[in-house]
């Protein structure tokens, strides 16, 4: 796993949204979209909550939490939640995406993702890209779980190590339910030794909330100035963007 306290610096993009949660659902597809996820992981993006990862202080799994976009989104049922490493841009993944972690059965408890009752599949394994291959884009994504879901065979038992599997193959043939939210890293080791295609910035100004109705206007964005990491940790919250540069890049969209 790739240790944080690795990471020498820290630039933050602060989005402010004044607490409108259409114009966060706006941004996130906004930014799935030109980190090129859609098409190379989904063929479309359509969340109807917002998740965040929370790294703490001490221990190496983050805490998930997810946010309804809105009153008439329902966050009381089972669903799996997943992490998977969806390599660089423009990457083809014959073999499918690299598993870092599937757990079923998971449940919200206020906002928090919790697992006590649920089975892990693939415990966490946080990311850690091959020195030079580029930025890897791990995308951490909530699925609902309805009755009616059934795992594949090769994925109905615990504590399967991380490996390559199709994940979109898994979510269509285990029956999941349609996404419910989903937010993603991009890790970097070492110097980048392959041709990366370029993606397209996210103008945050130019977003519009998906109802005409909203008052609420996005109030602009920083340019990222660098600082220092705290030691051991990455903290990401519902309203920041962040990009980690030097020796190991990590970029975190948490919206």
């Amino acid at each position: 796993m790739l240790a944080l306290s690795t990471l020498a610096s820290l630039a933050l993009f602060h989005l402010a949204f004044a607490q409108d949660p259409s114009l966060e659902i706006k941004a996130i597809e906004a930014h799935f979209t030109q980190s090129a996820l859609v098409p190379d992981l989904f063929a479309s993006f359509d969340p109807s909550a917002l998740l965040s990862l929370n790294y703490p202080e001490v221990g190496p799994t983050p805490t998930v939490t997810v946010t309804p976009a809105n009153s008439s989104v329902s966050l009381n049922g089972t669903y799996t939640l997943a992490m998977v490493d969806a390599d660089i841009v423009g990457a083809k993944l014959a073999e499918g995406q690299t598993r870092h972690w599937l757990v079923n059965g998971v449940a919200i408890n206020g906002s928090t993702v919790t697992n006590s009752s649920a089975t892990a599949i693939t415990t966490y394994a946080g990311p850690w890209p091959a020195a030079g291959s580029g930025p890897h884009r791990y995308v951490v994504a909530l699925y609902a779980q309805p009755s009616t879901f059934s795992p594949p065979a090769a994925f109905s038992q615990s504590n399967i190590g991380v490996s390559a599997f199709n994940f979109n193959d898994y979510v269509k043939s285990s029956g999941l339910g349609p996404l419910v939210a989903a937010t993603y890293i991009t890790v970097k080791e070492g110097t980048t030794a392959v041709s990366i295609f370029s993606t397209s910035a996210v103008v945050t100004s130019t977003l519009v909330p998906s109802s005409s109705s909203s008052s609420h206007q996005a109030v602009g964005t920083s340019t990222g100035n660098q600082s220092n990491v705290p030691s051991g940790a990455m903290k990401t919250g519902a309203s920041i963007i962040s990009i980690i540069s030097a020796g190991a890049v990590l970029a975190a969209i948490a919206l």
